[in-house]
């Protein structure tokens, strides 16, 4: 029943309504990072509250801002094979691309919510900011106070532990934390890629906007504060009208000011260079078949870039990157090129970034992710302890995410063995802090799950086949060789390659081959060059037998180069499978100008090819067959503690002739079995960006949808009729007594063999 409120004259002031809400950690800042730091940390038993200023999730990957998530695997279009990141932010882009294979992005902020929904740990706070705070001694965070605007409601937040994935970094600078903001010069890290102020210290802001075919005739009439002289924009004559969203993402401003305190007036710029840009497309009579379009959105806060970065106890640069330093305190990886913005944005005549790649991905060490003198506050997001330099290339959302997901892995050994952020650099804790990342699907480069908790360690393991590659069918489309075509093949150490390829000519002509290989192994760079062979070819249709002297000596993918010629085509495969991958010797227009990065000198860069691969429904494998065949997908993959292809698979693969594949695991003992966790291949090789772009298909055509578990005596435990994702883990609501353990799987298709990569039994 209503009761009517009736509170007379108050000679002071009221205070606002205000909650006192304790927790484990407090996370400040919804974005990617944010979000999968709370929902690893809920998920590993602490108590979260996730703070965001915003009414939704995912800061620049939300409807809001709506630019698509991405990391390592830049659109496929750098040499980072399988190069996706895993763990939590894996699973949401995963489940982003089965829901919304079109790229809503009001679709993605369903998911975000309904993912921070379902972990009971969680507190969401939304539309609430964080305006103050209160430090216990000169060194801690005691509690922080937040405000939200739609309740009109403080909150004091206490924990233990802060996260500040705030983008500008509020806990960070209210705390007192050491940070930097701008580039540095050239000599205090030697990076020789720092730039000069002429092109300019801080990256600048983004607005996009959407338009819309409404199937009749609309006018617009720009409003009065329209830029609507877009003849002085240096990139105006490169406006494609077909591109638009985050697309236009060189629509940028705000580098030569304070991208902070500024943001407002950086935004009323965007907003007027937009409504130009429309005006002019509507008026000018410049663009045909524009009578029926609407401008249907456009953002009202920007994409942030740049403000504040935070000093922890190492400080990411330049050669990190580029030379892919190896950290023993490595806890997650970065992939993006070195991507640097002219400051003057779009007002500049400079291309609207500059981006250098490095030959494959590097570590990101835990040191980056928790301040120097604040000794209970996490780095998140772009907030991480890197020069502005490698800040170019961590900033981008999967790279933080997957850095959030360390973070929260660290917070809940923190809170179990009562230690700070910097204790878990000692070996033990460090050690503690990878494996519980690994097996949760974090990919941290070079290292590997151990067999330790697993009752894999001392099973015997038999299969019903292993797969074999001797040949692909010749049951594909022929590509032309208008570009060099390589097929990455998994060698083992000793192996010789003998190749029949079928090849189709116009006329006699001569087909050029290479065995090229990465100088680095686990890189995809093919900058060695192995052997070279030369064959005539006649003219129509025929099979072609090319014998190579080349003898690995070790066991690593080599690249099987057929070099660029018009006048041929190859035949290809409609066969796929997990570790075995077409690329070409072209480039990618979205982060490359050339198939060759050719850097000027004395930068620091490397030149060297892109190989880089088709998209599905594309992307055919070439048809060949082998003398001698890649044993490279055998069951001693599922024990190597690594679930996604590197040197080689990394993955039990079956024989696609067999009919019913099945593991089976076996004890010398009764096991007492609680959970099962099976690792798939959701193709890791695939970006998934998360809004705008869409893509072909909703399922990963490498994945098994379907599988069942059974005890020795064949009792079935456990079936899946329709899985979509990577990590599947399997809790038994009752221990399972059993000395054999069978897992059947079924073939994703008639073209798809089953695949495996790993699993965990405790």
């Amino acid at each position: 029943m209503h009761t009517m409120i009736l509170e007379g004259i108050e000679s002071g002031k009221r205070k606002s309504h205000s909650i006192t809400l304790a927790s484990d950690l407090v996370i400040v800042g919804g974005g990617m990072a944010g979000t999968c730091a709370a929902i690893t940390a809920a998920r590993e038993g602490l108590k979260v509250t996730l703070v965001q200023d915003r009414p939704v999730l995912g800061g620049n990957a939300s409807s809001e801002i709506r630019l698509w998530v991405l990391g390592a695997t830049s659109h496929m279009g750098n040499n980072n094979r399988w190069a996706r990141e895993g763990g939590v932010i894996d699973e949401l882009m995963v489940e982003n691309m089965y829901r919304n294979p079109e790229g809503n992005p009001i679709i993605l902020d369903t998911i975000l919510i309904e993912k921070v929904h379902l972990e009971d740990n969680i507190k969401l706070l939304l539309n609430t900011s964080v305006y103050e705070l209160e430090k216990r001694g000169e060194d801690q965070i005691d509690f922080v106070k937040a405000f939200c605007s739609q309740n009109s409601t403080e909150y004091i937040l206490s924990a233990p532990l802060f996260m500040d994935a705030s983008g500008d970094g509020i806990l960070g600078f209210l705390s007192g934390a050491a940070f930097r903001m701008g580039a540095e010069s050239k000599e205090e890290f030697d990076e020789q890629f720092a730039p000069d102020h002429k092109y300019g210290e801080l990256l600048g802001h983004s607005l996009y906007f959407y338009s819309k075919d409404t199937g009749k005739p609309v006018r617009y009439i720009a409003p009065a504060y329209a830029n609507t002289e877009l003849s002085k924009l240096p990139r105006f004559k490169t406006f494609n009208l077909r591109e638009d969203g985050c697309r236009l993402w060189w629509v940028e401003y705000g580098g030569r000011t304070d991208t902070i305190h500024n943001s407002e007036d950086i935004k009323w710029e965007l907003w007027r260079i937009i409504y130009g840009i429309w005006d002019h497309v509507k008026n000018s009579g410049q663009y045909p078949n524009v009578e029926n379009l609407t401008l249907e959105w456009v953002g009202t806060i920007p994409g942030k870039r740049e403000s504040r970065r935070f000093e922890g106890d190492y400080i990411m640069h330049q050669k990190d990157v580029v030379e892919q330093r190896e950290h023993f305190d490595a806890v997650s990886f970065g992939g993006w090129a070195l991507d640097l913005h002219p400051a003057d944005g779009v007002f500049s005549d400079k291309p609207g970034c500059t981006q250098w790649h490095s030959k494959g991905v590097y570590q990101i060490p835990f040191r980056t992710m928790y301040s120097r003198n604040i000794k209970n506050l996490f780095l998140g997001g772009r907030l991480i302890s890197a020069s502005h330099v490698a800040f170019g290339s961590t900033r981008v959302m999967a790279t933080c995410a997957h850095n959030g997901q360390a973070i929260a892995m660290a917070a809940k050994l923190c809170k179990e063995r009562n230690l700070l952020p910097s204790d878990l650099l000692a070996s033990e804790p460090m050690k503690a802090l990878q494996t519980l990342l690994i097996q949760s699907g974090q990919y941290i480069p070079k290292l590997s799950l151990g067999l330790e908790n697993n009752f894999l360690q001392d099973a015997e393991i038999q299969v019903s086949s292993e797969l074999e590659l001797i040949s692909l069918p010749v049951d594909g489309p022929w590509k032309s060789l208008e570009f060099s075509v390589a097929q990455l093949l998994p060698v083992s150490e000793g192996q010789q390659l003998s190749v029949k390829l079928s090849i189709k000519s116009k006329q006699k002509s001569t087909l050029k081959l290479e065995i090229r290989k990465s100088q680095i192994l686990g890189n995809y760079t093919l900058d060695e060059l192995v052997e070279r062979k030369e064959i005539d070819v006649n003219e129509g249709e025929h099979s072609y037998q090319i014998d190579f002297d080349f003898k690995s000596n070790t066991t690593q993918y080599v690249a099987l180069c057929l070099m660029q010629n018009d006048e041929l085509e190859v035949k290809c495969s409609s066969t796929r499978l997990t570790g075995v991958l077409s690329i070409f010797n072209k480039f990618n227009k979205s982060v490359a100008t050339s198939s060759i990065q050719s850097p000027p000198p004395g930068i620091g860069i490397d030149e060297f090819d892109f190989w880089v691969p088709e998209r599905r429904p594309n992307g055919y494998n070439l048809a060949f067959e082998l003398n001698d065949p890649l044993k490279a997908f055998g069951k001693d993959n599922l024990r190597n503690g690594v679930f996604r292809p590197t040197v080689k698979p990394n993955a039990w693969v079956a024989s696609i002739e067999d009919k019913n594949p099945q593991l089976k695991l076996s004890w010398s003992s009764i096991k007492s079995i609680k959970e099962v966790t099976l690792f798939f291949d959701t193709d890791f090789d695939h970006p998934m960006e998360s809004t705008l772009m869409g893509h072909p298909e909703s399922e990963i055509p490498f994945c098994v949808k379907s599988y069942r578990i059974k005890d020795g005596n064949g009792k079935l435990l456990h079936t899946q009729e329709a899985n979509h994702q990577t990590i599947n883990i399997i809790s038994f609501e009752q221990a399972v007594s059993t000395k054999e353990l069978i897992i059947e799987l079924d073939h994703p298709s008639e073209s798809v063999p089953a695949a495996l990569f790993g699993l965990i039994c405790k």
